[in-house]
């Protein structure tokens, strides 16, 4: 899974109570770190972006992704958008660009 991307566009997984869409998002990145075959990139954009900030429940998967070599690339536009710039714990603010580059450079996009 070296080569592929993980693109997260919510504040969790799926569409159900925001409880249980970051239980299973923490669950996700916890399970995606034993696993051991890691994305390259994972980005953040829309509601995305509040998993990044302080906060969030699952900062601490995120820094061990990061210290793993997985690249958090955050939209800053959706950082501004929502006044949340400052907050963030995790990752480097990026653009779309540098959000397409990484889907380029995937063999593989998954979205959460």
């Amino acid at each position: 899974m070296k080569d592929s991307v993980i693109l997260v566009t919510s504040d969790g997984m799926g569409k159900a109570d925001l409880i249980l869409q970051q239980k299973l998002a923490a669950k996700y990145f916890e399970l995606l770190l034993q696993n051991g075959s890691l994305p390259s990139a994972i980005c953040f954009y829309t509601d995305g972006v509040n998993l990044t900030v302080s906060g969030s429940p699952v900062l601490e998967q995120l820094k061990s992704l990061e210290s793993k070599g997985v690249r958090l690339i955050i939209c800053s536009t959706c950082l501004d958008y929502f006044g949340i710039k400052d907050k963030v714990q995790v990752g480097i603010i990026g653009g779309m660009p540098d959000i397409i580059e990484a889907q380029i450079k995937a063999s593989k996009v998954i979205t959460i």
